[in-house]
């Protein structure tokens, strides 16, 4: 009925269509997503427009308290394509082993960038590295981090409480 050659290009049409539908698919998530670009650049003002309401204060205290290393682990998987946990093992980022209560930019063999390179007098503490994994560039400007942050409080805590867990 069909000889290769028939087959062969029907093969090939088929996988070509996916492939080009494939790599639309990508090019259009990675345009389009609102986490890829970061913050808004600026906001255009309405008139008559409501204004927005304070953002809730959070007791980050509290948060920590409550939060779940084992969550944190799953969050942590964001983090682990750059950053390892075993004490002395740098990546891309430095390791993680040890963060809480260390000094800003003292993971040995790690060359930090921006203004982390100049943080040595100031420790991780848990509310440190919530404003750092909420907006590292808008904490950190200057920094070769390139993770657009952690949005959510219960998240920051939960891979904080994870990083503490490692410790020795």
């Amino acid at each position: 009925m069909f000889d290769t050659m028939t087959m062969t290009k029907l093969a090939a049409g088929l996988f070509g269509a996916w492939l080009v539908l494939l790599l639309g698919k990508w090019v259009g998530e990675e345009l389009y997503h609102a986490e890829a670009h970061g913050e808004q650049s600026y906001a255009i003002e309405v008139e008559g427009a409501e204004e927005a309401e304070p953002e809730e204060e959070i007791d980050f205290a509290a948060l920590m308290e409550a939060a779940d290393p084992a969550s944190g682990e799953r969050v942590f998987r964001k983090c682990s394509a750059c950053h390892k946990v075993a004490a002395g093992d740098n990546n891309v980022g430095p390791y993680l082993h040890g963060v809480v209560g260390r000094q800003i930019a003292a993971a040995d063999g790690f060359g930090y960038s921006g203004v982390l390179a100049g943080m040595t007098d100031v420790a991780w503490t848990p509310e440190e590295l919530s404003a750092f994994l909420e907006n590292p560039k808008g904490y950190a400007p200057g920094t070769t981090m390139g993770f657009a942050g952690l949005k959510k409080p219960e998240d920051r805590a939960n891979v904080i409480a994870y990083l503490d867990s490692l410790d020795d």
